[in-house]
């Protein structure tokens, strides 16, 4: 039989690992007797852990949200996980998230077993992410948006769109997408009568919380599939035709699911053909992909690439040399 103190740890791992136990499931996965388990539930909960009880045929004990967040119990693949994760958001695109995900990393650094820790390690020095690039959100604004999709509330805000016009715009919110570093509200717009995608950043002020709404089935079936098909369906779009000095097989993987068609062009070489609505994030995002490439068309892409080339040539050419080591001697 296990000692108290681990005994607790069990429980809070199996309260965690399910929504609902009964008291006789608990009992036996702990090999005591359903009285014990009472008591011990009675121990979490005066250490903040908010256990919630219910009787009857569906009753049972499960773990609820409380007013803070108590200590959780994770197991090596989830911990790796969480790890990971916080590296990411280190150098994300959610205004204000990277201090705290930087602290929320060296408090996890902290407790790792030595065999995870050594995991880590070699995780991030062999494998390394581009920085995002795409424009900054607030925190606060994501969740909002997020609370009115899952209670379908009417939303009011103000928008500016690519060609710089404003505009009131008047949605029930579908969901929310983080795509090609940039964060994308899709919704039902109700003054044009159909389905819109939005650029969170380009929403001009605070969202009103307006009454509910039914929510509508969703064309191409998910929101990463409608807001790709909305996205390459935009007029006026250009379509570029990239050769990349690597085989289709390596391409179809570095690029993203669905931007580019695929040719090969022997066994070392492809062409991709792109379609964009802005030459310079293409310019920018070929860059970031260390693969060389040559831009056959259109000319404003072409053009898009030597303005970013020569704007990188003059900032290496500004750079300020370090100064010469001294010799022991000197």
């Amino acid at each position: 039989m296990l000692e108290t103190s681990a005994r607790l740890l069990r429980l809070l791992s199996l309260l965690q690992a399910r929504r609902s136990w009964s008291g006789a499931e608990l009992a036996e996965a702990l090999e005591v007797t359903q009285r014990t388990v009472r008591r011990d539930i009675d121990k979490l909960r005066a250490l903040g852990y908010p256990v919630r009880a219910a009787s009857g045929v569906a009753g049972g004990y499960r773990l609820g949200a409380g007013a803070k967040l108590p200590p959780l119990l994770l197991d090596d693949d989830e911990a790796l996980a969480v790890s990971l994760g916080l590296r990411f958001a280190a150098a994300g695109t959610v205004t204000g998230m990277e201090e705290a995900a930087l602290r929320a990393l060296e408090k996890l650094g902290q407790v790792l077993p030595a065999r995870l820790r050594k995991r880590l390690v070699n995780w991030r020095d062999t494998v390394v992410s581009s920085p995002l690039s795409g424009p900054r959100v607030d925190p606060d604004q994501l969740v909002g948006l997020v609370q009115a999709c899952q209670e379908q509330r009417v939303l009011c805000f103000g928008y500016c769109d690519r060609e710089g016009r404003d505009s009131e715009r008047t949605v029930e919110p579908h969901g929310l997408v983080h795509s090609y570093a940039r964060w994308y509200l899709v919704a039902w717009d109700r003054d044009r009568e159909d389905w819109r995608t939005f650029r969170v950043d380009r929403i001009t002020d605070e969202p009103q919380v307006r009454n509910g709404f039914s929510p509508r089935e969703l064309p191409h079936g998910d929101l990463a599939t409608y807001l790709d098909h909305s996205l390459r369906s935009r007029t006026p779009a250009y379509e570029a035709r990239i050769e990349f000095a690597a085989p289709v097989d390596v391409m179809r993987e570095r690029l993203p699911r669905g931007s580019a068609q695929l040719v090969a062009l022997g066994s070392d070489r492809c062409l991709a053909e792109i379609d964009t609505h802005d030459p310079r994030h293409l310019a920018s995002y070929l860059g970031s992909l260390d693969m060389d490439f040559v831009v056959r068309e259109p000319d404003e892409v072409v053009q898009a690439v030597r303005e970013l080339g020569e704007r990188f040539e003059r900032a290496a050419r500004s750079a300020v040399a370090p100064p010469p080591a001294h010799s022991a001697g000197s």
